[in-house]
């Protein structure tokens, strides 16, 4: 393969760790290569392949059963394909699903309007939830960890980066908020919208790809009422975040309308068990209901 697309930092890594990237590429039966990709390589982790065991009988004429179109998928879109599919062949996940209280989220939020539009910044609710991830990574560092290549050695991180998954035309864009434990709401919010914005333009830096603690895919702008996202390696974890609802809540005495906000936890089960993610939910969505905590 005489054209192999890699980031500089993955031709970096490649070198250190003796991997011929164009042999890689022909491996795998595609043009562009990702730091994973080197990462199992070097491991002698079984690569994803692009043409599986038993995909001869994906080989189907589909035209001979009606008219059918053609739409080339995007490098990017190839790249996601191939990390998560070898991510859920590899990783034993599990899905914890829990709900958080956004009440007072929800009444915070409209009193800070008037400085939001001086700021000329949009504070979303993902911004708490980005908060509050960051927080509760310090209270579980086992959470903010990855395994070694050869899976016998859990690297604990003293830093917070957390990824935001940007659905943009290309395919599926994962960059990172570095130091999101050091940054404030306005910060957050603001550098959400940013990353956002130039993740659609095609306008992401190669350093500002990969390196989080822990990613967020948020699915609340649209719809659903849980989800199972995939981890995203090397990080042990993931969140999804679905649409908030209003749901009766019994308070002792009444049902109370009560927002509340799925959200959907996938861990690898070779380093959190389900009581460790159960506990990380519940300090989360304690944080979420008492927003003073985030901000403190």
């Amino acid at each position: 393969m005489n054209s192999v697309i890699a980031s500089p930092s993955t031709r970096a890594l490649a070198g250190r760790e003796g991997v011929d990237i164009n042999e890689l590429a022909s491996e795998l039966g595609r043009e562009t290569i990702a730091k994973e990709d080197i990462i199992r390589k070097a491991s002698g982790t079984p690569l994803p392949s692009s043409a599986p065991a038993g995909a001869e009988y994906w080989n189907v004429d589909h035209s001979a059963y009606g008219i059918i179109t053609e739409e080339p998928i995007s490098r990017i879109a190839q790249v996601a394909a191939a990390n998560l599919a070898a991510a859920q062949t590899l990783i034993p996940a599990v899905t914890h699903h829990d709900r958080a209280d956004m009440t007072m989220v929800e009444r915070f939020r409209p009193s800070l309007k008037d400085e939001a539009a001086a700021r000329g910044v949009k504070l979303t609710g993902l911004a708490f939830h980005v908060k509050a991830l960051a927080k509760t990574l310090r209270a579980f560092p086992r959470f903010n960890a990855s395994l070694s290549k050869d899976g016998e050695t859990l690297l604990l991180k003293d830093y917070v980066h957390i990824g935001i998954a940007v659905d943009t035309p290309h395919g599926l864009l994962v960059p990172a908020i570095r130091d999101a434990d050091k940054k404030g709401l306005w910060a957050l919010a603001s550098e959400i919208a940013d990353i956002a914005t130039r993740a659609k333009n095609r306008k992401i830096r190669p350093e500002e790809m990969g390196g989080a603690s822990m990613s967020i895919t948020n699915l609340g702008g649209i719809g659903g009422t849980a989800f199972t996202p995939i981890v995203n390696p090397p990080e042990v974890a993931i969140l999804g975040i679905s649409k908030t609802e209003m749901a009766p809540v019994w308070d002792g005495q009444a049902f109370v309308p009560t927002p509340l906000v799925p959200l959907d936890l996938s861990y690898d089960h070779r380093v959190i068990n389900g009581a460790e993610a159960a506990r990380f939910m519940v300090h989360f969505s304690n944080l979420l209901a008492d927003p003073r905590r985030i901000i403190i």
